[in-house]
């Protein structure tokens, strides 16, 4: 009842359908004018379906610079495991390593690999495409959404969210399962921890030592997303703006970064871009807790207008819309890959 109670308070654990059912109607709106509901795959061009669904991320990665982003490498399903372990050996991608869905949703079948044997697990699981990543050990990490309108030079970031991993304090009296059950943010995890964890669950941290107990900012995985958008900047945009402009045609996304420190991050140096979302991302500085469902609205009707006038100019180059029989196509495709990440 207390887990209840605290999803029904905070409207950022609410079911998509209820955030984003006023939005259908703006969305509808766009649709009619574009006389299409697709009309989001010519927001990015280059982008499969815009980056909305059924995009790959190691193609996305590949309209970047080696330089911007993890070591990388993409292992097809059905491929051999000693296979894999060869290319890790020729990549020089040591443990720990990040694995996860070439197409992607929200964090779902994302993992920390820390040996072989975890991966060889993950592996013999995953019937899809999916990539292996190097583990980047900047201590933070942000979620910054980049808007730029065609035949412009300069764009602009709308949005920033930090993040807090889900990590416990000891006092050297309580189990790490006890110190989760403080937190109902925390508690919500614990399922999925005790299948991951086990018996570590068990163990008693000494007092103020820190345990990471998911070392992913993803909301779905406990991360407490803050809204930081006050740290806009000039050097900040100049930043972000000369990475975007290396990335053909790309408009109107979310680049998920790690860094080591901010003052660094606006010069543009020790930094590596773990994703960038196209036009399926959130403006995720809307999950702050201190936001109420009523700025949640205003900024998502902010960025689907965006998107929909970036889609609408690209559209007028000569980029075509999806057709209806073939943007639900896509979407049932979607759908199906997204239901086999439920297994990892």
């Amino acid at each position: 009842m207390k887990l209840f109670i605290h999803k029904l308070r905070n409207w950022e654990y609410w079911p998509f359908w209820a955030v984003y059912f006023p939005l259908f109607f703006l969305w509808a709106a766009y649709a009619l004018r574009a006389r299409t509901i697709f009309f989001f795959n010519a927001a990015n061009p280059t982008m499969r379906n815009g980056g909305f669904i059924m995009d790959s991320k190691i193609e996305i990665y590949g309209l970047m610079p080696e330089a911007y982003y993890p070591a990388t490498i993409l292992v097809p399903e059905g491929k051999e495991f000693d296979e894999v372990k060869q290319q890790l050996a020729h990549k020089n991608i040591a443990y720990p390593i990040i694995a996860k869905p070439d197409m992607g949703l929200r964090g779902n079948a994302v993992k920390k690999v820390y040996n072989e044997a975890q991966l060889k697990n993950y592996h013999q699981k995953a019937d899809f495409d999916y990539l292996i990543q190097e583990f980047i050990p900047y201590p933070n990490e942000a979620g910054i959404f980049y808007v730029r309108f065609p035949g412009e030079d300069r764009g602009k970031v709308t949005g920033i969210v930090a993040k807090e991993l889900l990590t416990v304090t000891g006092d050297g009296e309580a189990t790490i399962t006890e110190l989760i059950r403080r937190d109902p943010r925390f508690e919500m995890q614990l399922p999925v921890l005790k299948k991951e964890l086990g018996a570590r669950l068990d163990e008693i941290p000494e007092k103020d030592k820190k345990i990471n107990l998911v070392p992913l900012g993803n909301h779905c995985r406990g991360a407490k997303f803050i809204d930081a958008s006050h740290l806009i900047s000039a050097g900040l945009t100049d930043t972000i703006n000369e990475v975007a402009l290396q990335m053909p045609e790309f408009y109107f996304g979310r680049m998920d970064i790690m860094y080591n420190s901010w003052e660094e991050l606006e010069q543009g140096i020790n930094f590596s871009i773990i994703e960038v979302n196209g036009a399926a991302s959130e403006p995720t500085h809307i999950y702050d807790p201190m936001h109420s469902i009523f700025f949640a609205w205003k900024e998502l009707a902010r960025h689907i207008t965006y998107m929909f006038r970036i889609s609408v100019k690209n559209n007028t180059r000569g980029v075509r819309y999806l057709s209806f029989s073939e943007g639900m196509h896509q979407y049932r495709l979607h759908r199906k890959m997204v239901s086999k990440y439920e297994r990892l």
